[in-house]
């Protein structure tokens, strides 16, 4: 038997270990190009990504000059998570205290209280009747989470050729298996699996317009559609609101009541991925807000961080997590590795209270105004075919490709960080950006989509 009284093993101070052997930019740029698969692209690499030192603020600091800036103005949030800028004292101490007290454990078995506070405060902030909460590694995993929840809970009910899923063209939730299954088929970045993947069935993308009127003729269609294949209809799924890598889309929030309507009326679960639109993104806390109305099942992420850590969670009504847990097989068949990580889980208790602590809706209103200011000069650019704003998102929209290296050299000019793709040109600045920075990031998008 183990001693349980015997000592730690004793492990040397971090000071008592060799330092690493900083790496110049030039080597550090080799080893990168040989080693490293960056998202999105091949390897190896055909741009060479500029070299991050260190942020602070809404600013990314660089290892050298690039185009004559030392330093960028982040437009982009980090892929839309950090919402309070980088190198943040309140959740930097949130990391500290927890790694002074443990940085994981397995969540099997045992439980902690950074996950059930985490857990216990995203029911208290998102709409009713969402009670149960999943935490997952990522915002695909919390999509497949949601996809498998809506598949078991049917077929614990009985009725297993309820398995496919219902969305409309124009979307994006993320890029493991279910997730690519409903990414728009056509022109999206998996339409190469499109042979592979699960068969679902996809309505027409929304008509454009956050405060477009309410196209008859559109409900007809999602109602046919429903209606037709309701029998084998576990799910409809949807970005509410703004549908994100897929196009930066907006649509009108009375879509989402009649999904909820027509879900109802035929018996279908409906998801919302609130991914990218959720903690205040798009001007409500979560984008279901513009609609008044609430899924069965939502996953939220990005931004559930502040963007320190990866972490997503899905939550479900009583009604599908009761439906799961009465059936033949009574368990939800998931569990991640890292699944409630503590660390992550502290750092996101302390971002949802940092976010509401303050005036987070003030701060997105002033942001889009002065997106929507600084943005109106884009429509006297060649190409030009919209340009849009919504809460604390701008994007400007061209009749072609954008030149990605050209419209990034014309933004780090500005002193801006920008990842224009496909037809857009777009910015989501962190919510601290300063009136300067915000006009800064306008200027940069206005350039790079002259030059992209």
């Amino acid at each position: 038997m183990p001693d349980e009284h015997a000592p730690a093993r004793v492990v040397p101070p971090l000071s008592a270990l060799p330092a690493p052997k900083p790496y110049a930019p030039d080597e550090l740029r080799a080893l990168d190009r040989a080693h490293v698969w960056h998202p999105y692209g091949p390897m190896p690499g055909r741009q060479e990504p500029l070299i991050v030192e260190s942020a602070a603020g809404v600013r990314l600091r660089l290892a050298e000059p690039v185009e004559g800036r030392s330093e960028l103005v982040d437009g982009m949030s980090s892929w839309w998570s950090a919402v309070h800028g980088y190198n943040h004292p309140v959740l930097n101490e949130a990391a500290r205290g927890q790694l002074d007290r443990m940085s994981h454990v397995m969540f099997g078995g045992l439980t902690h209280e950074p996950a059930v506070r985490l857990a216990t405060r995203l029911v208290e902030i998102t709409p009713e009747p969402l009670r149960h909460v999943f935490l997952a590694d990522s915002g695909s995993v919390s999509v497949e989470v949601a996809v498998k929840m809506c598949l078991q809970f049917w077929r614990s009910a009985g009725r297993p050729a309820k398995r496919r899923l219902l969305t409309w063209r124009g979307g994006y939730h993320g890029d493991t298996w279910q997730p690519m299954s409903v990414c728009d088929p056509q022109g999206g970045m998996h339409e190469l699996w499109s042979g592979s993947l699960p068969r679902q069935v996809f309505a027409d993308a929304p008509p454009d317009g956050f405060d477009a009127e309410l196209d008859p003729a559109y409900v007809r269609h999602l109602r046919e559609l429903i209606a037709r294949h309701a029998d084998e209809l576990a799910a409809v799924i949807v970005e509410p609101v703004v549908q994100g890598a897929g196009g930066m889309r907006f649509h009108s929030p009375a879509y989402l009541r009649v999904l909820r309507e027509l879900c109802d009326a035929w018996d279908v679960l409906l998801v919302f991925d609130e991914i990218a639109t959720g903690f205040g993104r798009t001007g409500k806390l979560f984008a279901a807000g513009h609609a008044g109305v609430s899924p069965d099942v939502m996953c939220v992420g990005k931004a559930l961080t502040g963007g320190y850590l990866t972490l997503a969670a899905t939550l479900c009504s009583s009604r599908v997590a009761e439906g799961i847990s009465r059936g033949e097989v009574p368990v939800l068949a998931h569990g991640p590795t890292f699944m409630g990580n503590p660390l992550a889980a502290s750092v996101a208790s302390a971002s949802v209270d940092l976010l509401l602590g303050q005036d987070w809706e003030g701060e997105v209103a002033r942001i889009g105004a002065g997106l929507r200011s600084g943005l109106a000069p884009a429509w006297g650019v060649a190409g030009v075919t919209d340009v849009r704003v919504l809460g604390a998102i701008g994007v400007v929209q061209l009749d072609h490709e954008v030149d990605m290296a050209a419209a990034t050299r014309a933004a780090v000019r500005e002193g801006v960080w920008l990842r224009p793709f496909r037809d857009l040109v777009y910015t989501m600045p962190p919510y601290v950006t300063g009136d300067d920075d915000v006009a800064r990031i306008c200027r940069a998008v206005c350039a790079a989509a002259r030059e992209g």
